[in-house]
């Protein structure tokens, strides 16, 4: 009878361990897709003065005064290395327009534009999702920089993309089918990957400290 539970025992031990090589193998492979996609897109990420109201309006119409401007800037841009070129060499219009914009609504505050590597949560969005991970961002900080903050796709320009024409410009701007894939709901759904890339994430932790 020992035997036979013995059995049983490593039977269950076995079909764990399988599934846990699964996942590994899965959140692995999706961990790859993942550093592969921020290579390839930049942010824009705009930082209110404060919570208060009249702050958190005033981050609105700046960032959509830099948006349309940056769009601009990167819409014949081939590829992320050159959507970075250009973004660089438009910093101190792109912080002008947004100081002036901030003028004209009264304040006084000051601004500063810069590229930067940039930790991001996942985020979703209209159709699709950006995982979490280090991405190279525009980022644009009112004043004290303290309030509620707004993110989204300068490059390729996905925020501001009909979704009838999300393909063709993700294409445009260098993406492939894998990055489609993976921030887009086909082939089981984004949330299902990305939870795979924190198990595995959360295993590999666990495993270095056992």
């Amino acid at each position: 009878m020992r035997k036979k539970t013995g059995n049983k025992l490593h039977t269950w031990e076995a079909a764990l361990l399988l599934a846990v090589a699964a996942a590994l193998l899965w959140g692995a492979c999706t961990l790859q897709r993942q550093d592969a996609l921020e290579q390839k897109v930049i942010r824009l990420h705009v930082i209110a003065n404060s919570d208060s109201e009249a702050d958190q309006a005033l981050k609105l119409r700046v960032r959509d005064r830099v948006l349309v401007l940056a769009e601009d800037i990167l819409r014949q841009s081939r590829d992320m290395e050159e959507a970075r070129q250009r973004l660089a060499e438009a910093l101190p219009r792109l912080q002008q327009t947004a100081a002036e914009e901030i003028a004209a609504q009264g304040s006084r505050y000051t601004v500063s534009a810069w590229l930067e590597e940039t930790e991001f949560p996942t985020r979703e969005y209209d159709g699709f999702a950006l995982p979490s991970g280090e991405y190279l961002a525009l980022r644009v900080v009112i004043g004290e920089g303290a309030g509620k903050n707004w993110w989204c796709v300068v490059f390729p320009p996905l925020c501001t993309t009909a979704a009838c024409d999300f393909q063709e410009t993700a294409v445009s701007g260098g993406l492939g089918e894998e990055d489609l894939s993976l921030i887009t709901e086909e082939d089981g759904g984004y949330v299902l990957r990305f939870r795979a890339v924190e198990l595995w994430e959360g295993l590999r932790q666990w495993l270095g400290k056992h």
